[in-house]
């Protein structure tokens, strides 16, 4: 197949009603990115579009849970999207809103073009109406009882203790969480797009065109849907709160465009911007058939982007994906991550404690994309352990890739006077020949990898030939042939040549590890003294990018090691968060609602908790740790060390003698070198003080809690 004339890349918008995690990283945006470095490299014209999706009733149910409007939620979160992926070097062109008037225009624009050719449909239908609140009601503003748990936190959409999906009319005794009132059922018209006028054209461009080239995950989800029978859907709904219908629509007044229509439409409008904004045509992105369009998604979003859009798109005249590479979910530390549970990583937590911390920055940015690409659910689904994220990072990042790099710096410096050493190539032996050939073949086993989407083998490459350039050091020993020097006359030429490959090698790494990790490659470069035009993909694969002679900086280390006090600590603040009522990321201290229950347990779970009551005897600070409290708990006949990270509200000599609430039977975990065994419970009041939980009366040291 002939390279494309230009690429459109686009991740999924995400939803502008919360930070988002770790799993949606992984799935839409660094796959994404690393794609388009890589198209960069390769000096292909590509635009990289993406924008925050800022429609549908999520926005302001967001806004009544903190007491705000849609348009502050909206404001709020798409800056602090914004800011997060900036800070995590996602490199859109673009990170566009939908809320701009040039989105609102695009997509009614869209929606009237669809109606005057008749490709659209209306249908009357009766809808849950609240008389009290003059509103036709969104599924998720119906609450009633679950028809199989029984919970009475059931939505109109989905029950939120037993997690089944619902539909309004299953619920037992409706009501609106608008007014509090019974709603009734009302009629109401609406406007769909008929998909099932369209099975045969999915079926061949799918099943046939497309077959062997996407994931089987797509293929299979879209094949589930096509051969169980397509039906239409409405693209309008009765809300005063998204894109509101063309005043020319007769029957329009008070409806807007589903947030389904609606947001993929923001691909286009976040294009017509950057070509606004930089005096482009945006047209030959979404109407040349030499344009490839790929989609960046999680696989939550397949049928919206290989079945709904792609016919909105050949209604249009547009062209349509070739590629969507969509990802599967990832979990934590053994669980699904879950924002109503506080079971997630956010961006911004992972921003907080690593990037903007002491020793962070760029580095810690590409420690998390090394490996979230590593883990990266491609074909199934991954998880995330902190244990797994600390051995990436000190066994691969550090010992291999950063090892090779510091050793043929230092190296340098001390054997060859700080400057790439000329070559020999008469003493060339096979291993010099071997390495060379590795450098050589690499850039195209690792263009072809990332071609076809396969971003997790490919960076394997690239860490494969820093683990090679390791090994042939150690079998060349330049340190031991130092010592030769004045009985080998070789000696010192066989060090320049050992060590200019690796120099050569530390080039090429540059290059080949960008599209991943961009802030490594930037330092390379810095300590090269060599502009970034020697990242261009065809450079790769050259033994001559360093000139012989060349005075090169003193080396730094690319990446730190992770601590086992770092692990524990995000380790028990995820099992804080879920144990404890704390306040949500997303709900300011002052807020009045509740905090979410966490989902339904059996007797014999809290059984397994071996709680006990116990009285603080020590208590001192743990050395460079700002966080950490090492305490001594009296339990009984036997005094425990315990880790606890409340430095932050406790100064140690307000907290001796205190009665404690302890988990006795948590697994040991070392934390700065200190084994903890137990974890004291604390409660979070709403300005996020931490408070002791602790019995009534004072009660024997050691008691059991049930």
């Amino acid at each position: 197949m002939s390279t494309p004339k230009r690429y459109l890349v686009t991740s999924a918008l995400p939803y502008a009603n919360g930070l988002k995690h770790i799993g949606h990283l992984a799935g839409a945006y660094i796959p994404a990115d690393i794609y388009v470095r890589y198209l960069r490299a390769q000096k292909r014209e590509v635009v990289f579009v993406c924008g925050s999706d800022e429609h549908g009733t999520a926005i302001p149910i967001q806004a009544k849970k903190e007491g705000s409007t849609p348009q502050e939620i909206i404001d709020k979160y798409h800056q602090a999207l914004k800011e997060d992926f900036d800070a995590l070097s996602v490199s859109f062109d673009i990170y566009h809103r939908t809320s701009e008037p040039l989105h609102h225009e695009t997509a009614a624009a869209f929606f009237a073009q669809l109606q005057e050719k008749g490709d659209l449909i209306t249908q009357e239908s009766e809808q849950y109406y609240d008389e009290a609140s003059k509103t036709f009601l969104a599924d998720r503003y119906i609450k009633g009882t679950c028809p199989h748990c029984k919970s009475d936190r059931a939505y109109g959409d989905q029950c939120e203790t037993c997690g089944r999906t619902l539909s309004p009319d299953e619920l037992i005794n409706p009501l609106s969480t608008l007014s509090g009132a019974t709603p009734e059922k009302k009629k109401t018209t609406h406007w769909y797009l008929p998909l099932n006028q369209h099975e045969d054209f999915l079926r061949e461009w799918i099943l046939g065109t497309h077959a062997k080239d996407w994931r089987p995950t797509v293929v299979g989800q879209c094949k589930s849907w096509i051969e169980g029978g397509l039906q239409p859907r409405a693209v309008t709904r009765d809300l005063d709160w998204g894109v509101k219908l063309p005043a020319s629509i007769q029957g329009g007044a008070g409806k807007v465009l589903y947030v389904w229509f609606d947001a993929p439409i923001g691909y286009i409008s976040a294009t017509k911007q950057w070509a606004l904004d930089h005096g482009k045509d945006w047209t030959p992105f979404w109407q040349d058939k030499e344009t490839k369009l790929v989609h960046f998604i999680g696989k939550d979003n397949i049928v919206f982007h290989c079945i709904i859009f792609p016919v909105m798109l050949k209604l249009h005249g547009y062209i349509l994906p070739e590629q969507v590479p969509a990802n599967e979910f990832l979990n934590l530390e053994g669980d699904k991550m879950s924002t109503s549970r506080n079971w997630k990583l956010d961006m911004r937590d992972y921003i907080t404690d690593f990037v903007k911390a002491e020793n962070g920055g760029g580095q810690c940015v590409d420690m998390l994309r090394y490996y979230l690409t590593q883990i990266a659910p491609e074909t199934k689904d991954s998880e995330f352990t902190w244990k797994g994220f600390q051995d990436a990072v000190n066994s691969e990042l550090v010992a291999i890739f950063g090892n090779f790099v510091n050793r043929t710096w230092v190296l340098m410096h001390k054997l060859c006077n700080g400057k790439v050493p000329h070559l020999h190539p008469t003493l060339f032996e096979e291993n010099e020949q071997s390495l060379s050939r590795e450098i050589q073949a690499a850039p195209g086993r690792i263009s072809e990898l990332i071609e076809q989407y396969k971003f997790r083998d490919a960076l394997f490459e690239v860490m494969d030939l820093a683990r090679k350039g390791n090994q042939y050091m150690q079998k060349k020993e330049p340190w031991m042939l130092a010592k030769k020097i004045e009985t080998d006359p070789t000696a010192q030429k066989q060090i320049d040549n050992c060590l200019h490959l690796c120099l050569q090698l530390t080039a090429n790494l540059a290059i080949l590890i960008n599209p991943f990790l961009p802030n490594t490659a930037l330092t390379l470069l810095h300590m090269m003294k060599v502009v970034d035009r020697m990242l261009a993909w065809e450079n790769a694969g050259s033994l001559t990018l360093l000139n012989a002679g060349y005075p090169l900086r003193a080396p730094q280390l690319l990446f730190r090691k992770i601590e086992d006090a770092e692990v524990a600590q995000q380790i028990e603040k995820l099992q804080k968060e879920i144990m404890s009522s704390t306040t949500t990321p997303t709900t300011p201290a002052n807020n009045t609602t509740p905090t979410p229950e966490k989902p339904i347990i059996q007797f014999e779970d809290f059984a397994k908790l071996d709680l006990r009551s116990g009285i603080i005897r020590k208590a001192e600070k743990v050395e460079k740790a700002d966080k950490l409290l090492k305490l001594e708990v009296e339990l009984q006949e036997e005094n425990r060390i315990i880790v606890s990270g409340i430095a932050a509200h406790y100064q140690p000599s307000e907290i001796i003698g205190k009665q404690v609430t302890v988990v006795c039977n948590l697994a040991p975990r070392k934390m700065r070198g200190i084994e903890s065994n137990g974890m004291i419970l604390m409660a979070t009041d709403k300005s996020g003080k931490l408070h002791f939980v602790q019995p009534e009366n004072p009660i024997e040291p050691g008691s059991q809690i049930s």
